[in-house]
């Protein structure tokens, strides 16, 4: 995941790089004979990592936009509240001082996607981002039947 403009302006470095070294390696398999099936069998590793490669570009630049998509089930909320920091323009460094901690804290978070962190944290974390979060919950029982919503019993 490219989490700052710096690593984003690398990334595309790289993927011009990549996207004229692709097209080298395409033209040279072709001068040296080889059939369509067997250029495909080289090219398709370099495919497969310039592919990636443009999404995560497209993806920060979603980011940027402050196009999040959705959470479920908390999956996921960790690259969210990165991408939340992104949308705002804000660098670790900033976040870290709205935060009162070290930068590198901040760093060592986005590099394992906030995982493990508790509610407390992550709540601290929305409110320095100037985030409010809205959590909904859709369970079997309100989808199915709405009327078969805890109905008090007879005896109280």
């Amino acid at each position: 995941m490219i989490r700052n403009e710096a690593e984003y302006q690398q990334a595309r470095e790289r993927l011009a790089a990549e996207k004229k070294r692709l097209d080298e390696l395409a033209d040279r398999l072709a001068a040296a004979g080889l059939g369509a099936d067997e250029r495909k069998r080289v090219l398709d590793p370099v495919v497969s990592f310039h592919q990636q490669l443009e999404e995560e570009v497209a993806s920060y630049e979603r980011l940027v936009r402050g196009d999040f998509g959705e959470v479920e089930n908390l999956h996921g909320l960790g690259q969210m509240l990165i991408g939340l920091r992104i949308a705002l323009g804000l660098s670790q460094r900033q976040l870290a001082e709205r935060l009162g901690v070290h930068e590198s804290q901040v760093s060592r978070d986005e590099r394992n996607d906030y995982h493990g962190a508790t509610i407390e944290r992550v709540s601290r974390l929305l409110d320095a981002l100037g985030v409010t979060a809205r959590l909904r919950l859709d369970s079997p029982l309100t989808r199915e039947q709405p009327e078969r919503r805890h109905q008090p019993s007879e005896n109280g």
